[in-house]
């Protein structure tokens, strides 16, 4: 198995914890998204437990959700089980041609194989349909934001894990390249406020959660946690009580032609 398929089947494993510590989406962004789509279905690729998924029923889409880990597709079944969620991957998608007015993928577009999955999503788009990413991202901007990227390192604070480097990253990647003619424009990224409530457990949980620290050796990981536990009882927003995670949630997007 490769790095990529390594981190990105990682995660199934701990599909309950994930479901319990992982932020929803800004409604904001989500609105954003779904803009120029012309009408109301939506795909959820690579749905996970539902977060993205919730997010989009409560703009009022008709969702289909798919998820290729069994473990995330149940969590989301027993959150959501109005949805219509289907086992299948952005790379065999398990819907007809034509069927939807968006794709969009919550923290999992840059897990795909965009050399297959860009035609399977334009396939099942319709013509003038729209492909969004969202990515919840740290805002670093705020100090002991920037000071707990410093002390996760690179297991907790990723390539798109704050606002510059998601700008950076995303800026002509993630987006399908292999049928010209088939995107209309050059992709567009939008940055929304957004925010979750934590405590220092609570937010500690939570980043246990990311791919880097689900696929490192259990001590090195009970180290990297230790850390920023440490660092964030020692921080005068952190040390007490419930306070609020500073995120943005960040949105690329393209329209099929």
């Amino acid at each position: 198995m490769t790095a990529p398929d390594r981190f990105a089947s990682s995660f199934g494993a701990a599909a309950g914890a994930y479901a319990q510590h992982r932020p929803d989406y800004a409604q904001a962004a989500v609105r954003w998204a779904l803009e120029p789509a012309p009408g109301p279905r939506v795909l959820d690729l690579g749905a996970g437990t539902g977060k993205l998924t919730a997010a989009l029923a409560a703009a009022g889409a008709e969702v289909t959700a798919v998820e290729p880990d069994a473990a995330m597709l149940a969590e989301l079944r027993r959150a959501l089980p109005a949805v219509r969620s289907l086992p299948g991957s952005a790379e065999a998608i398990p819907l007809p041609g034509g069927c939807v007015d968006a794709v969009v993928a919550g923290n999992a577009l840059h897990w795909f194989d965009m050399a297959v999955a860009g035609p399977q999503i334009a396939r099942v788009l319709v013509p003038g349909g729209v492909l969004a990413g969202l990515w919840n991202v740290l805002d670093d901007r705020v100090g002991w934001v920037a000071g707990l990227a410093r002390v996760g390192g690179s297991a907790v604070i990723g390539a798109r894990d704050t606002p510059a480097a998601w700008r950076a990253e995303t800026a002509g990647m993630y987006l399908p390249r292999s049928a010209a003619g088939v995107w209309s424009g050059s992709p567009e990224q939008a940055v929304f406020p957004h925010g979750q409530r934590r405590t220092a457990d609570s937010l500690v949980a939570t980043l246990a959660t990311r791919a880097g620290l689900l696929v490192m050796p259990e001590a090195q990981r009970a180290a990297v946690l230790g850390r920023i536990r440490e660092f964030l009882g020692a921080q005068p927003e952190t040390a007490d009580g419930e306070f609020t995670l500073p995120m943005l949630t960040c949105v690329l997007r393209v329209r099929r032609s």
